[in-house]
This record gives C-alpha cells, sequence and structure tokens, in this order.
C-alpha cells in the first residue's frame, strides 16, 4: 500500500491517501494538544502507543458486531483504514460525572450515572464542539435521523463492551466519545478510540489514566496510556 498525498492534519493524526480511493492511511504522531490546540506538546512513544491500542480496541469492538474502518497495522505509528464520510457529529457516553459534565451542572465528580447519559457534539474547533441534540442535527442536515440512531445504537453497545474490557483491567470508563461515518450507505465507527478520547481511572486508588492527566498538568502521561495498555494486553512490542 503506497502512502500519497496529505488530506488532512489534526491535533494528533494525520491522514494520507492512497492508491486504493477507498483506503487511507492514519498516521499517530507524539503531540498531545488541549485547550483545543491552544497547547501542544510531544510525548515519546505515543503516537505508537495509540495507534497500537487503537488498533486493539477496534478490533474487539468489531468481534462484538461493531463495523469499524480498522483495516491493519501498517508501522508502529500508521494504520490503514477505510475512507469515510465522517459525520460531522461526535457521540459522547459518559458513564461518571466528570469534565464538562460537571462544570455545566455543578454535579460532583465521580458519582455514577445510571442510566448512562448519551450526548451530541458538532465537531468544530472554532466553536469548542458546542453541545447540541437530534433536532439541530434533522433541522441542519448534518446527520439524517436513521444513522444517527444507528450511531447511537452502536455507542450504547460500544459501551457494554468497553465496561467489561475496562472493569476486568482494574479501570472505571468514566466516559469516551466516539466518531462515526459512513462506508457504501453504512454506519462505521472511524477515527480513534484511545486515553485521548475516554477517561480512564484505576478502581483502586481513583488515580487518573487519561489525557486529563496532561490537561490538569499531573505528569506521567505516557506511562499511564502504556499502564493503561499493559493491562488490556495491548502488544507494545
Amino acid at each position: 500500500m503506497q502512502k500519497q498525498a496529505e488530506l488532512y492534519r489534526g491535533k494528533a493524526k494525520t491522514v494520507y491517501s492512497t492508491d486504493n480511493p477507498d483506503l487511507l492511511i492514519l498516521e499517530f504522531r507524539n503531540d498531545t494538544s488541549a485547550g483545543d490546540g491552544a497547547r501542544i506538546e510531544q510525548f515519546e512513544r505515543k503516537g505508537k502507543v495509540n495507534n497500537r491500542f487503537n488498533y486493539f480496541i477496534m478490533k474487539k469492538l468489531e468481534q462484538a458486531g461493531i463495523p469499524t474502518q480498522i483495516e491493519a497495522l501498517l508501522s508502529d505509528n500508521e494504520a490503514l483504514v477505510k475512507k469515510l464520510e465522517m459525520v460531522p457529529v461526535e457521540c459522547v457516553m459518559r458513564n461518571r460525572a466528570a469534565g464538562s459534565l460537571v462544570k455545566r451542572l455543578g454535579v460532583e465528580e465521580g458519582i455514577e450515572l445510571d442510566p448512562p447519559l448519551f450526548d451530541l457534539f458538532l465537531k468544530n474547533d472554532t466553536m469548542h464542539d458546542p453541545m447540541i441534540n437530534e433536532s439541530y442535527c434533522e433541522t441542519f442536515g448534518w446527520v439524517s435521523k436513521a444513522h444517527l440512531a444507528r450511531m447511537r445504537e452502536l455507542t450504547y453497545k460500544a459501551n457494554e463492551v468497553l465496561l467489561r474490557l475496562f472493569d476486568d483491567a482494574g479501570l472505571i470508563l468514566v466516559d469516551f466519545k466516539l466518531e462515526f461515518g459512513l462506508f457504501n450507505g453504512e454506519v462505521v465507527l472511524g477515527d480513534e478510540f484511545s486515553p485521548d478520547g475516554a477517561r480512564l481511572w484505576d478502581k483502586q486508588t481513583m488515580d487518573k489514566m487519561d489525557k486529563d492527566r496532561f490537561r490538569q498538568s499531573l505528569g506521567g502521561v505516557i506511562e499511564a496510556y502504556e499502564e493503561v495498555a499493559r493491562r488490556l494486553g495491548v502488544n507494545l512490542d
């Protein structure tokens, strides 16, 4: 598979075209950002860890019947993925209160949410990814009713799978975001799942094992990512 033109450069990943119009190369860089890119630092090994982590999680979700864009690992920092028509709406699943939910509602951090909360956000960095709902999606044509219902269904299904997976690894899956796209008209999970886009706490110590370590200047960012990967059984060699 031959890497061709750079199509998109995000805060932590770069997307390239290939000689196959249906496939792309997703490169995970060592960059870590906070505040919508206002603060960026590089951590050695991070691109490799997130690439391997994402491949592991996507394969677990595929085994559970959730279609994903992942095709193959190409190198330490690169994966081959299906080319999706991305939906400009993020799905966020919250099992415990944290982050923006705590700020918005003033609830106590860490309380269990029963049932879990399902939120939608418009992907727009300049507007800081504003919170939206199903009605906005329909009115502005961001995603059809049928596709949004499928995105919601797959997000809840992923939550069931991931809650068990992380619980077995001694971790609490606090919340996470998923992005979807269309491939031949089918809703498919895209982008990535890594500690960059999920909150993970140690069950015993409640230590934060995700990007909040960077956001809150707690230190030990890559060490936490590697520990989570180790517990899950992700191959980092």
